[in-house]
């Protein structure tokens, strides 16, 4: 055997790394973890809502459903939820958000977008229609997927992207302007491995949680600022 082999295997040996239940070709969950709790990508969603729910507030756009509205916001005059599927009998907005030129101009104080845009092909359109719909001084905020699986249901043809921190400040800067946007990218690598296996949030520990490796994102926060 070749000496560098030899030294890799001795290195490995060194600081072994046992993968126990991990080591498998499925995942733990088929259903992010729901089945166990609380997936990881929704304690880092919740943690970005929870920090900024003052802008949840006026007349609120939440895509799907309303339920972060519910649960984060503060003042909220009038609620009214976007979907695409004209089947979703809780969208009070039927309309493609890359495409939602029905939609009036300066109409929300607020957009919720958590988990949308990788499923938008169009995702720029996406954004410009977003900070159209917004009022001035109008606060849109929005998570997108770094690491995940590809979604069950539908994904293989519609599951189209993955951002990290560098793509969101270009991709919002653009459209908002660099100074009216904050980006934050969540997690670190044993959040992204545990989220990927399905593992819950509730499987780990809140100091494993809380730290941030820029590196390795599990997700990535936006907040921009219609000015």
């Amino acid at each position: 055997m070749p000496p560098f082999f030899s030294g890799k295997r001795l290195r490995r040996w060194m600081r072994p790394a046992w993968l126990g239940t991990l080591r498998r070709v499925s995942p733990i969950s088929e259903e992010w973890g729901f089945d166990r709790g609380t997936p990881v990508d929704r304690y880092y969603i919740e943690r970005f809502l929870q920090t900024y729910r003052a802008d949840i507030r006026g007349r609120v756009l939440e895509v799907k459903d309303s339920t972060y509205t519910h649960r984060f916001g503060t003042a909220v005059v009038e609620q009214e939820v976007i979907d695409i599927n004209p089947a979703n009998r809780r969208a009070t907005i039927v309309a493609d958000l890359s495409a939602a030129d029905g939609v009036s101009d300066d109409a929300f104080d607020c957009i919720v977008l958590t988990q949308t845009l990788q499923f938008i092909f169009d995702v720029q359109s996406a954004v410009v229609h977003t900070r159209r719909m917004l009022k001035p001084e109008g606060v849109v905020l929005a998570t997108v997927p770094s690491v995940s699986r590809i979604a069950p249901r539908y994904g293989l043809t519609t599951d189209f992207w993955r951002l990290t921190a560098a793509s969101c400040n270009r991709l919002f800067g653009g459209v908002f302007g660099a100074d009216n946007v904050v980006v934050q990218p969540y997690g670190n690598v044993l959040t992204s491995i545990a989220f990927l296996t399905g593992l819950a949030a509730e499987e780990l520990s809140t100091a494993e949680l809380d730290k941030l490796d820029e590196y390795f994102p599990l997700i990535v926060t936006i907040r921009a600022v219609k000015r």
